[in-house]
């Protein structure tokens, strides 16, 4: 199976950077249909790509700038943001003007449909893959999954700990590993991230009675608190007053009980200065899963995903 990734992967890499270095480079690359990848520097008025690649210059024709873009099913705004960022593309022509400058004939959509025939119709659920968060709705997070390819990571599937948007745990353009869980009715590609960030247990392990941490206040309920303490791991603290959900605070850890699942806090300070979204931690770090299973041993409630 070929392997393709995210736009961005590709951009600093030897053999990318050689491809853009010469006339023969490209023609060799033209004569494969390598996917290469160059940044855009502008979109002109007929929604034309740009393409800086070093070397002359590139030019995506509108048409070329995606798949779905002459049907309709993908807007041109697509386009027009990729501006100032880098793009994948094959090249389907170079041409020399009168003048002899030369100039490249770039198709996006091409790069896109290579990666669909070689690369995602080969993956199956549990095959764990890089992506990058290209765009981040309410409901769920629009991952580039292979030369701006996008899947579907919903809310829901980001971690164990419930949060109020997308953007509590990611921010655009950052780069995350994902699970392919499913596809949906239209044969798009459905991602989930939360089991690779940790068992019950795992994440239990990094903390010990006595022990004073940060947290994250994500619910405040009439019989207590809700206080993440990592993406999937939560306590719960005593109910208070002028408590605020998405708060930052320090909580002091009574008790650990894992045939509960339950992690007993106290909060000691909120209010506490709020952090930027940061790359977690991933406990799992092999290429597929069969089964993620988050309840412990000791807890007579299994939670667990099963892949197959």
């Amino acid at each position: 199976m070929s392997v393709f990734y995210p736009e961005g992967f590709l951009f600093s890499r030897a053999e990318n950077r050689a491809a853009l270095t010469s006339i023969t480079a490209l023609r060799e690359a033209m004569l494969k249909e390598t996917v290469l990848e160059a940044r855009a520097i502008k979109c002109d008025k007929e929604h034309n790509l740009h393409i800086d690649l070093g070397c002359m210059e590139g030019i995506i024709p509108r048409e070329e700038g995606a798949v779905g873009i002459l049907d309709g099913s993908v807007r041109d705004i697509a386009l027009i943001s990729r501006v100032g960022k880098s793009v994948q593309f094959t090249v389907t022509d170079i041409k020399r003007s009168p003048e002899g400058k030369y100039e490249a004939i770039l198709s996006r959509r091409r790069a896109q449909e290579k990666c669909a025939e070689e690369y995602l119709s080969s993956l199956v659920p549990g095959d764990v893959i890089n992506a990058v968060a290209a765009h981040i709705e309410s409901f769920a997070v629009f991952c580039d999954i292979g030369a701006g390819v996008n899947a579907l990571l919903p809310i829901d599937s980001i971690s164990v700990s419930r949060i109020p948007h997308p953007s509590a745990r990611f921010f655009t353009s950052q780069p995350i590993k994902a699970v392919v869980k499913s596809r949906d009715e239209k044969g798009r590609i459905v991602l989930t991230h939360k089991e690779l960030l940790g068992t019950w247990s795992e994440n239990a392990a990094l903390f010990t009675p006595g022990e004073t941490v940060p947290g994250i206040i994500r619910s405040v309920e009439s019989y207590g608190i809700f206080v993440e303490l990592t993406p999937n791991l939560a306590g719960l603290a005593e109910y208070g007053d002028n408590f605020e959900e998405g708060s930052r605070c320090a909580v002091f850890i009574k008790n650990i009980i894992p045939e509960r699942m339950k992690i007993k806090l106290i909060i000691v300070e909120a209010g506490l200065e709020r952090a930027a979204p940061k790359q977690e931690k991933y406990f799992f770090t092999g290429s597929h899963m069969d089964i993620f299973r988050y309840s412990p041993d000791e807890s007579g409630k299994v939670i667990e995903t099963r892949f197959i």
